[in-house]
């Protein structure tokens, strides 16, 4: 998770209309793919509106798959990946691209790795290059190792030890709702386990995971599919692949009991709530339906439950939520994930009331469904914000990349609007009568401390 800053990539998967719009009912993405004989797939999506291209390498690799002991891994790792290599020393990164016009970054989620950069054409070949290099070897000194630890460390204490709430509506909904260690863990990492990481971990995690029949090319913009599939063979071609570990199976079950933890805070001024409920699997029959009953309940200002808690009951002073909250989108997910919600609601009121009130909106749902006009505007919403997802050739690329490592098919892409189209007012009531129960519930109370006391320089409850 680099410093440097980039627009939040939408979650969207479909270009805006355009002029293609006129010739077919539905306009569709461009995707070419090829799989190189060392096992890289390359996904390409051709687009000559504008002389740029966004490139993404994702690697099927994440915090579900770091090592027991190793927590925070993953992301450290990511980290390490911008430090230089051998051929291209600290630095040459950020020159290559930024010189070129360029921007770039690089994120750890539950099930991928992935680094985005986008700049004009003409800087496609060295982006290749260096991503390609990056792939073969890293600058493995105790120096950069430690470097890059104190720099996960800091983010650590920036955005969780020194921060209100410090994201408890992931970590410790995660360890309280989940029950196998790569689905439960904090994939922050605590700082023991990051001390204890070595030049001979961090060789055997690259050896392992980034190697080109574990990741995905992604690029999209100015180029056809014939010139960047040379490029692709040119550059990662000759990369040997090596083999690749056994997946752990991290399926889970839904939850037969309701689990609860309450906490406190010495940061935090109002009480808050997190929720969690497990979800559909990705790409079963619930998932779409899940999606669009998570904009129903959460997705804006007109959702059930800000209209109901913030506006009408004014229990509520900010709530947010969605499927796999906090960890990415509702479809980059390979393992299990949440409908989570995360709600700060005011001191007058009490957590019971907050929780009867989310109950009460579900309720209406599991029990009437919902109205044609309202899921119509539901979907509206959704396609909106999909076709505009792609607008960029960074998002664009990056969610193609994604999907082929996720999903084995990049060409989901296309399919999404007819499935958000396909949900009915029965698919939408029947997932909230099986996911949104009390028995796959986990709730997690957290409250500020109000009496400060001899001890009050501890640290808040609640593992980080």
């Amino acid at each position: 998770m680099r410093t440097s800053r980039l627009p939040a990539l939408i979650a969207g998967l479909l270009f805006a209309v355009t002029a293609h719009a006129a010739e077919t009912d539905t306009w569709q993405v461009p995707v070419a793919v090829k799989k190189l004989d060392n096992g890289l797939v390359v996904v390409v999506s051709e687009d000559h509106s504008s002389p740029t291209v966004g490139i993404s390498t994702v690697y099927h690799v994440g915090m579900r798959l770091e090592p027991q002991n190793r927590t925070g891994f993953a992301h450290l790792f990511e980290h390490l990946m911008f430090e230089g290599t051998p051929n291209a020393p600290k630095g040459t990164f950020d020159r290559v691209i930024q010189g070129g016009g360029g921007i770039f970054n690089g994120s750890t989620r539950a099930d991928y790795t992935n680094y985005i950069a986008s700049a004009p054409i003409s800087a496609l070949e060295p982006l290749l290059w260096i991503e390609a290099d990056r792939m073969k070897t890293l600058d493995f000194s105790e120096k950069n190792l430690d470097n890059q630890r104190n720099v996960v460390k800091e983010e650590i204490r920036v955005n969780v030890k020194n921060q209100p709430y410090g994201l408890f509506f992931w970590t410790d909904l995660d360890a309280l709702a989940f029950d196998k260690w790569a689905n439960k863990h904090d994939g922050y990492g605590s700082f023991e386990d990051l001390d204890h990481a070595s030049i001979a971990d961090v060789k055997a995690f690259h050896d392992t995971f980034y190697q080109p029949a574990n990741a995905v090319l992604g690029i999209s913009g100015d180029v056809t599919p014939e010139q960047a599939f040379a490029l692709a063979q040119k550059y990662f071609g000759a990369i040997p692949a090596r083999p690749l570990p056994t997946r752990t199976d991290v399926a889970e079950p839904l939850n037969t009991k309701g689990r609860h933890l309450e906490q406190t805070d010495a940061l935090a001024k109002a009480p808050a709530i997190a929720v969690g409920w497990k979800a559909p699997e990705r790409g079963s029959k619930d998932q779409m339906p899940m999606l669009v009953l998570a904009q129903l309940l959460v997705g804006d200002d007109a959702s059930r439950l800000y209209q109901g808690l913030v506006k009408g009951r004014e229990q509520v002073l900010q709530i947010q939520g969605g499927v796999n909250f906090a960890l990415g989108s509702g479809t980059d997910y390979a393992g299990p994930t949440l409908f989570g919600l995360f709600a700060i609601y005011k001191p007058n009121a009490q957590p019971d009331q907050v929780l009867g009130a989310i109950n009460d909106e579900i309720a209406k749902i599991a029990r009437d469904g919902v109205d044609d006009a309202t899921l119509a505007r539901v979907k509206t919403k959704m396609l909106s914000d999909w076709y505009g997802g792609m607008e960029d050739f960074l998002s664009r690329a990056d969610t193609l990349a994604k999907l082929q490592t996720l999903w084995g098919d990049a060409a989901v892409v296309n399919q999404v609007p007819g499935w958000i189209n396909q949900v009915s007012a029965d698919d939408v009531r029947r997932v909230a009568q099986t996911y949104l129960t009390d028995a796959n519930r986990s709730v997690i109370i957290r409250r500020p401390v109000v009496a400060r006391s001899k001890d009050a320089g501890a640290k808040p409850a609640g593992k980080h």
